[in-house]
């Protein structure tokens, strides 16, 4: 039986347009409480592969990727005084490598997910750029009520109906300054029990670890005047900034 439009599914919206979903499972972001030394997050030995053949996701698509991400956000609001520059990790585009090529539609690897935020979606039909598959995460916006999610259901159960906003959330999450995503086409996939042909999937992991509940993903206030002190006063387009574009460079 094929995907309605008004299909919901597990803490995400269906969006139809040929079929695409998104998703973001509970396991994948939330915890009950932050454990002692959630920054660390060891990927080695975690799925992660040391060496590969060939990326599956283009410099192009990096670059529009960490590009829209910082777009969003710079333009929070209300405004955030902690907001850090992404920059793309090496290390989580291999980790996410490594589970879109297994085309399993939810968060994964399991041992991976204590120490990385992930963001799912998927696409068959007519061509979407890479941006397009992740606009909807960002729209949940209009979900959430900083700074807590008055409106939006970030922890649903499976297939439940109300608005999501964790997509959203995780990309904004201040701390999480590192992406890494590969994007995957799947010769099938099962999609909420239906059988997906030729369906594109993407896979964009965070640290460190966004969706914390009980907390905001940002301090409210001036743009970059709650920075870490790592950064040293320096803010660039309304974010914390280290001078540090990408470290892509150290991981190939």
């Amino acid at each position: 039986m094929p995907l309605l439009p008004s299909t919901v599914g597990l803490a995400g919206l269906l969006f139809w347009g040929g079929q695409t979903v998104n998703a973001l499972m509970p396991n994948a972001t939330l915890a009950l409480a932050q454990t002692e030394g959630t920054a660390v997050w060891p990927l080695s030995g975690l799925g992660v592969p040391r060496y590969r053949r060939k990326r599956h996701i283009s410099a192009g698509d990096m670059s529009a990727l960490l590009d829209y991400h910082n777009h969003i956000r710079a333009s929070v609001h209300p405004p955030a005084a902690n907001m850090e520059y992404m920059v793309w990790d090496e290390r989580l585009a291999r980790s996410a490598e490594a589970w879109a090529t297994q085309c399993i539609w939810a968060h994964g690897p399991s041992q991976l997910m204590r120490y990385v935020g992930q963001n799912l979606s998927i696409h068959s039909g007519r061509y979407r750029s890479v941006v397009d598959l992740v606009k909807s995460w960002s729209e949940e916006r209009r979900h959430y009520s900083f700074p807590a999610p008055r409106d939006c259901q970030p922890h649903c159960p499976w297939r439940c109906s109300g608005p999501v906003c964790s997509h959203y959330t995780q990309m904004v999450w201040a701390s999480s300054n590192r992406l890494g995503c590969a994007i995957h086409t799947c010769g099938s996939i099962n999609v909420w029990g239906n059988t997906w042909h030729q369906a594109v999937y993407l896979v964009c992991n965070y640290a460190i670890k966004g969706n914390w509940i009980g907390e905001a993903p940002y301090k409210m206030g001036r743009p970059c005047s709650a920075c870490p002190p790592s950064y040293q006063g320096t803010c660039s387009s309304n974010m914390c900034f280290s001078g540090l574009k990408s470290n892509r460079l150290l991981w190939f």
